[in-house]
């Protein structure tokens, strides 16, 4: 990974019509936008279909595409959906924010009316597309037209026949729910061609798309369902333990997420194939993958189930540099960041070391008036080449929403480091955006509300909390020709600038 640097912004963030970003023109003038910015690389979060919540890091699959990213206009343009049909329905009148209720009360009945009108069985593209993804899309497909049948409700309370996956079930459902079946593959079909066309025209442009995966799988998956022997799960597919993390800045009660944990000893049997099958499709929908709570393979936090809190928990050991070296021999070196945040061993530093990833370090993380002198991993000046340098994530406030609400000692720490005491707060963005610039760190990714220097009204997540997170949306008119020379300016100032 050269000297360069990106942005990080949810596909759903895009201004775009139909109350939510999506792979539609807007996309892919976004990538133009970027490429006159002198970026390198778009970071994007999970593309996931969402459940309760609506975080992306909580899926229904972990191969599945969200249905919200296909581009209605698009389908208007191939004929199965009309202008008026798309005007007709409500999708919220806040264009920076999304309404997911009123998104999936408008957008799904479309989405059907579109594939009723498709005749997709007799599209060869389609059927080629079944033949080569049946290895998940099979199972994924008929968890989604099961889990509908059963009105939403998650696949551990379904009848006993179809939640242990008996024989005669699976062909009952099959046969009764086919059109059902048929339409979810419908969706996969589209997202995948969608992307896979932005993806290439990002890729024409010298845009590298950074993927974002997360390191566990929601129990009210496909995943779960259809494979609970990767999983520490009971003879009644129940799990025995779940994950989360200790206390913590973000928590003192620690973050119960809920997500069953592995059973690496099988993973370990099987040579990784999950796993290695995992990565390998992520490398077909990305051109370098970030790897969400990278620590869990070397440790996790196991928490019993039933829990209602993480302080329960205590840590296992998890696979370490085996897997990865696995994965490496199967599919050769590929370009992955290791979420490495949070509290970090010496043996969580080994694995990062040994795998040859790139880590994380974020500034936010750097003034702690805890800590003395400047001995800091997350002080720029500290930073090596190998790792990926950010002034926050989605799971931070802004930066200036950060430097508002940080301690005064701290505030003060931090215009010490900068050299910078009279530069007023809505403005001292740029001199955050600067310091981890033109430090040592071979790519610098700044998130789209730091560069538009917004407050926490736009912060996208809050962690242990649910309701408002995954919202924030660009409006109209807020990617300037203006904004778009100052990160220009700021990129090749401290040689970043893309020259492809």
């Amino acid at each position: 990974m050269k000297r360069s640097a990106g942005v990080l912004l949810s596909i759903t963030s895009l201004p775009s019509r139909y109350g939510i970003g999506c792979f539609s023109k807007n996309a892919y003038d976004f990538v133009d936008w970027l490429k006159e910015a002198g970026q390198t690389y778009w970071q994007i979060l999970p593309l996931g279909t969402t459940s309760y919540g609506d975080s992306p890091y909580q899926s229904f699959s972990t191969f599945a595409g969200n249905p919200y990213f296909i581009s209605l206009e698009t389908l208007v343009e191939e004929g199965v959906l009309t202008e008026e049909e798309c005007a007709q329905a409500d999708f919220g009148e806040d264009e920076g924010s999304i309404d997911y209720e009123k998104m999936y009360l408008s957008r799904y009945p479309l989405l059907h009316k579109a594939y009723e009108r498709s005749n997709i069985s007799q599209n060869p593209d389609y059927q080629r597309f079944l033949n080569e993804n049946s290895w998940w899309l099979s199972d994924y497909a008929l968890f989604m037209a099961v889990k509908d049948r059963f009105g939403g409700a998650p696949w551990t309370e379904w009848a006993e026949d179809i939640r242990l996956r008996w024989g005669y079930a699976m062909d009952y459902y099959r046969q009764e729910l086919y059109f059902d079946i048929e339409f979810q593959q419908y969706l996969q079909f589209k997202f995948y061609e969608q992307w896979t066309r932005l993806k290439a025209y990002a890729n024409s442009r010298g845009i590298q798309l950074i993927g974002d995966i997360p390191i566990y799988v929601a129990m009210d998956s496909a995943d779960a369902w259809a494979n609970p022997q990767l999983f520490q799960l009971d003879q009644d597919n129940v799990p025995v333990a779940v994950a989360g993390c200790p206390p913590d800045g973000f928590s003192a009660i620690g973050q119960l997420w809920g997500n069953p944990l592995y059973n690496w000893d099988y993973h370990r049997q099987t040579g990784y194939q999950w796993w290695i099958s995992r990565l390998a499709y992520c490398f077909r929908l990305y051109d370098v993958v970030r790897i969400d709570h990278f620590r869990g393979f070397d440790e996790y936090f196991s928490i019993p189930y039933g829990e209602t809190t993480a302080l329960n928990g205590h840590w296992e050991k998890g696979p370490g540099i085996d897997l990865f070296r696995h994965v490496e021999q199967a599919l050769g070196w590929k370009e992955v960041i290791a979420e490495d945040l949070g509290y970090m061993t010496d043996s969580v530093r080994r694995l990062v070391w040994e795998s040859g990833f790139p880590g994380m370090k974020v500034l936010e993380f750097a003034f702690d008036s805890r800590d003395s002198g400047c001995a800091s991993d997350y002080l720029p000046h500290n930073y090596t080449e190998n790792c990926v340098a950010y002034t926050g994530t989605h799971d931070n406030e802004t930066i200036r929403g950060w430097f508002e609400s940080i301690h005064e000692e701290e505030r003060v720490m931090a215009r010490d480091y900068l050299c910078d005491a009279y530069t007023p707060v809505e403005k001292l963005n740029w001199s955050f955006i600067s310091l981890i610039m033109r430090s040592r760190a071979n790519l610098c990714v700044i998130p789209m509300q730091d560069y538009l220097g917004y407050d926490n009204s736009c912060r996208m997540n809050t962690p242990s909390t649910v309701g408002e997170n995954w919202k924030w949306r660009l409006k109209t008119g807020e990617l300037t020709e203006e904004l778009q020379q100052k990160i220009h300016e700021v990129t090749l100032r401290y040689g970043r600038k893309n020259w492809d």
